[in-house]
């Protein structure tokens, strides 16, 4: 009888993954926010907080008994039945978003414009005193990131060390407030190729790319939370720089297929919409459970 009670939790917690994943696809739509929305993000945060950089060396050494407690410390049930749920809803979305980029270029760009310069704000709102420094760091991101978005007028090619990086930085960004890992991988060109590898099924590229999100998480994870923690109104100013600065790639890619005001205008206020749906469910959420 007990297996019941357990086999619905797990049913829960796959649909809640299916629903992240399907956000998760998309640039500049916070899985996460699902995740908070839904009731897991605490546990969410807790298992992945669980792992073990350490691990690796024991895996390295043969030490399988360290290993094995290091494992025992993750709640790995969640985990796996979570990101099951994520990966099936990749792989059912991947041709749908690969079709519109490929069929509906102008539309499905200005969508996605809408939603980072939303999700910018958002961040933005996050912090409760902005001042002059404040101000700086958000100016010093937005540079960075209109450097950053040219790099979509570079092609670095789709090897597999490519995707590895790729994939470092896109799941490091997701532990970020309101960053899309998605938009990471857009940026640096590789996201409609990870549309076809999914739909297409090329394990190799999806492996290198979940190997490098992997490494990223276990080497990165600690430094990006201390950053945030001790300097937190610089980090998101920072962010939002980013984000706002960054989105010249999307106009260019956008505008290279046709009129993004003309064309693109309603797009890219249905962009906001969903964002701002997002927020406001967001923090009437918050609102209930203080």
């Amino acid at each position: 009888m007990s297996s019941r009670p357990e086999l619905r939790e797990h049913a829960g917690i796959y649909l809640r993954g299916l629903a992240m994943g399907a956000c998760d696809i998309i640039p500049g739509v916070s899985g996460g926010t699902i995740a908070l929305i839904t009731g897991i993000y605490e546990r969410l945060v807790g298992a992945i907080g669980s792992v073990d950089p350490a691990s690796v060396k024991h895996l390295v050494r043969g030490d399988f008994g360290s290993l094995r407690a290091d494992i025992e410390k993750i709640d790995l049930p969640f985990l796996v039945v979570l990101l099951a749920g994520i990966g099936t809803a990749f792989l059912l979305m991947s041709g749908v978003i690969l079709s519109l980029l490929t069929d509906h270029t102008v539309a499905t760009y200005s969508f996605f414009l809408g939603l980072i310069i939303a999700s910018a704000v958002a961040i933005f709102l996050e912090i409760r005193s902005p001042n002059t420094a404040t101000v700086a760091y958000l100016v010093v991101g937005a540079g960075a990131g209109y450097l950053l978005g040219g790099l979509g007028n570079l092609d670095p090619g789709h090897s597999l060390p490519v995707l590895f990086l790729t994939g470092m930085a896109a799941l490091c960004a997701m532990i970020l407030p309101g960053i899309s890992g998605a938009y990471i991988t857009l940026v640096l060109n590789q996201y409609e190729f990870m549309l076809a590898a999914l739909r297409s099924f090329l394990l190799p590229e999806i492996l290198a790319y979940i190997a490098g999100g992997v490494a990223g998480l276990l080497l990165f994870t600690k430094a990006l939370k201390y950053l945030l923690a001790t300097y937190h109104a610089a980090m998101l100013a920072l962010l939002t720089g980013l984000m706002l600065g960054s989105a010249r790639m999307l106009w260019d890619t956008g505008a290279a297929a046709g009129d993004m005001v003309g064309g693109g205008w309603v797009f890219f206020l249905a962009g906001l919409a969903v964002v701002g749906a997002f927020e406001y469910v967001k923090r009437r959420y918050r609102t209930g459970t203080a």
